[in-house]
């Protein structure tokens, strides 16, 4: 039997081409580096799919490199998040590794760039660094003080990580060229002083290297075959080749370090109605627009889980969208339709009723209670039954009554029949109103005979609709957050000059009191369900043990269906 080869991206492509001009399969190694000053988002799980994705189809290795190079903005609270985040989406590192681990060595190979003439010691302020950095247009003017001697820069360098002088003083600088087209070639900065505490190293150094100083040189000693980024560091791919020139031809053999790494950019994938820049997703935590990093309106991966997205729907995503050369903006409905995809193979259905109105039967025993069977998921036999208890008084949705409603209405009205799902079959008979005209009860009486699963003649009686319920004697009250868009525009983003912050929704959360059916009382933090008819929902973080007073607390994941596009499209 023939099988259709799977079509490549051309990250893959990438690979293939190398393996086919010599490169060993088992020289493959792959990375993924995070730099720790935030909590990773969904732009990110696209990057760790794609990383940890490459390793698991070529079989080779993936480190988890921290790039920490910024003491100012990291700390430890990120790293842990991070590491958190890639094990919940199912994937495990080869090797944990830190920029901070290569400090030493990337010193040691500064120090040899001096006495080679290809790094100079910069004294120059950051304003006057900028003047002569020249434009895109036009070339720049060399620093006063790019030819100090070596003994100079070296002294000048070993006093920098001393810490004998304050912050923006000096800077390590390489010496390429200011008339280069590219921008990032025009003498580039290795180091800067910065007094500041590190996570792991504390205070031991002054000094902390670029990114792009740190990034091709921790590629190369942990031997990265493929180093994956995203767009926006094209332009740097000069220079990482540039810094691996120097190292290679002049400070490393062959033999010691045999693989030299290959810098490729995919373009970022952007969310519809959200932000994906971590420093805007700080900003939205610091001024308090949401609770925390794993707010469930959040895009971070936290916020992901909090909310009940569940990690075989956010791989499935990245799957569906794909690596692509161009940066677009993917609809936030096709990651909920992962979702909801995955919680209808994966979740138990139960009863809740989230906007009550009351229900009695008139024809139903005082004091009668049942214990009816309620089928868990028809999707997985395997999960078998429930007991769900009925008595004369229930809840239904308001939404499921109208006293007149034309014929294409299929749930309960005066006069017409619908079934109680696991149950009965009813009918309307009356309605009681308060004062204001409102429906506070409603009154219909239940055919006897009629009980699901009995195998009746009555039970098998056809009724255009079916409604859920829950007993209110056994109901056990919850707090429902209702999540909606945390900005109301597609792209708060875009435009640079509205700033993003004016298309947040100020209806992205509300807060009800829902009733559930009290098979619900034991359920855990993170635990998934679908409400019939509802919606997926998952308990939250902020529930409470039966025994500390009992609180639940739901989140709603997703609904059964895609309502946004619907309203979108009648805007």
């Amino acid at each position: 039997m023939s099988t259709e080869e799977k079509s490549l991206n051309f990250i893959e492509q990438i690979i293939e081409e190398d393996l086919k001009n010599g490169l060993s399969k088992d020289k493959l190694r792959f990375r993924f580096p995070p730099e720790p000053n935030g909590y990773l988002h969904v732009g990110h799980a696209s990057a760790i799919c794609l990383n940890f994705g490459l390793g698991i189809d070529y079989n080779a290795p993936v480190n988890l490199r921290f790039d920490d190079t910024n003491p100012a903005k990291e700390e430890q609270e990120y790293v842990d998040a991070i590491k958190r985040d890639i094990e919940w989406l199912g994937f495990q590192w080869s090797n944990e590794c830190y920029a901070s681990d290569y400090f030493q060595q990337l010193y040691d190979w500064a120090i040899e760039f001096i006495k080679k003439g290809k790094a100079y010691v910069d004294s120059q302020s950051s304003e006057d660094m900028a003047k002569q950095k020249g434009t895109p247009t036009s070339p720049g003017t060399d620093s006063p003080y790019r030819n100090r001697s070596v003994e100079e820069n070296l002294d000048l360098f070993t006093r920098m990580k001393n810490g004998e002088f304050p912050n923006g003083t000096h800077i390590l600088r390489a010496k390429i060229s200011m008339n280069a087209n590219n921008m990032l070639m025009r003498d580039p900065i290795m180091y800067r002083i910065l007094h500041a505490h590190h996570h792991r190293t504390a205070n031991d150094w002054c000094i902390y290297p670029m990114y792009d100083w740190a990034h091709g040189e921790s590629d190369y000693l942990e031997q990265i075959s493929h180093s994956f980024c995203t767009l926006e560091f094209l332009p740097h791919r000069e220079l990482y080749d540039w810094f691996l020139d120097q190292i290679q031809s002049e400070l490393v053999s062959d033999s010691q370090l045999p693989v030299r790494p290959k810098q490729r950019e995919f373009a970022r994938r952007n969310l519809s109605h959200t932000v994906v820049s971590k420093r805007k997703l700080l900003q939205l935590v610091e001024e308090k627009h949401v609770t925390g990093w794993d707010d469930p309106r959040m895009s971070t991966i936290s916020g992901m889980r909090r909310r009940g997205y569940p990690p075989m729907a956010i791989r499935n995503f990245a799957t569906t969208i794909g690596i692509a050369k161009r940066t677009n903006l993917i609809d936030v409905s096709l990651l909920e339709f992962c979702v909801r995809e995955e919680l209808n193979k994966t979740t138990p259905r139960v009863m809740a009723v989230l906007n009550p109105v009351k229900l009695v039967i008139t024809n139903y025993p005082d004091g009668k209670e049942e214990i009816l069977d309620a089928e868990n998921s028809p999707e997985d036999e395997s999960l078998g039954f429930r007991k769900v208890p009925f008595s004369k008084e229930l809840y239904i949705e308001r939404e499921d009554f109208q006293e007149e409603a034309n014929k294409k209405f299929f749930r309960l009205t005066l006069g017409t029949e619908v079934r109680l799902k696991n149950a009965y079959i009813i009918k309307g008979e009356s309605v009681v109103k308060d004062a204001a005209g409102k429906i506070t009860e409603i009154h219909c009486t239940y055919d006897e005979d009629s009980r699901s699963g009995s195998g009746t003649e009555a039970s098998q009686r056809k009724v255009k609709g079916t409604i859920h319920w829950v007993s209110i004697a056994h109901a056990i009250p919850a707090e429902v957050r209702i999540y909606d868009r945390l900005f109301t525009h597609e792209n708060p983003d875009g435009d640079k000059e509205v700033d993003f912050k004016e298309y947040i929704n100020p209806n992205s959360l509300e807060v009800i009191t829902g009733y559930l059916e009290p098979s619900l009382a034991t359920a855990k933090n993170g635990e998934r369900f679908q409400f019939q008819r509802l919606g997926y929902y998952c308990v939250d973080k902020d529930s409470s043990p039966e025994a500390s007073g009992g609180k639940l607390v739901f989140n709603k994941t997703v609904g059964l269906r895609d309502t946004w596009a619907k309203v979108e499209s009648k805007e």
